[in-house]
């Protein structure tokens, strides 16, 4: 399948690297099939890019590789409709913005997109916990020194 991207062109696609959201994504419940795809295969980060709306790119980033004691419980009902299990649990994603600089990331840690990577279904689950906040500054020491590149 073929799609286009304002950040990537024309992508060409394959079922499995797509993502259905049931109910979309919140702001944008339109839009339910997304691809998802890695920014490299050693990156924390990657990207979901809707199928239908060019302009709707968003940037995800594994919480595990930045935040040891990030969890919260996924109730069941989110569970049973995306048929997750203790043998097949979710993968998680963070959506991360950047305005400015890179070490000004931040990500939203109250609304983590869960996804079945099996079934290639997803949803945006909104947690209830005041703990969390939706600008999570994921560098707070800024850049580690292997992502700053220099020249001599």
């Amino acid at each position: 399948m073929k799609i286009e991207s304002t950040r990537f062109g024309e992508l060409e696609v394959a079922e499995e690297q797509l993502i259905h959201f049931s109910y979309g994504i919140p702001g944008f419940p339109e839009e339910k099939t997304f691809v998802h795809m890695g920014y490299d295969s050693e990156s924390p980060f990657s990207y979901l890019q809707s199928t239908a709306e060019v302009n709707l790119t968003f940037l995800l980033a594994d919480p595990f590789a930045f935040i040891n004691d990030y969890e919260f419980v996924l109730e069941d009902y989110v569970a049973e409709e995306l048929d997750l299990s203790l043998e097949n649990p979710p993968q998680v994603f963070l959506i991360a913005t950047v305005k400015g600089k890179l070490a000004d990331m931040t990500v939203n840690l109250l609304a983590p997109v869960v996804v079945n990577g099996i079934n290639r279904t997803g949803r945006q689950v909104i947690l209830d916990k005041p703990e969390y906040s939706i600008r999570y500054k994921l560098f707070p020491d800024g850049l580690p020194k292997e992502a700053v590149k220099g020249g001599k």
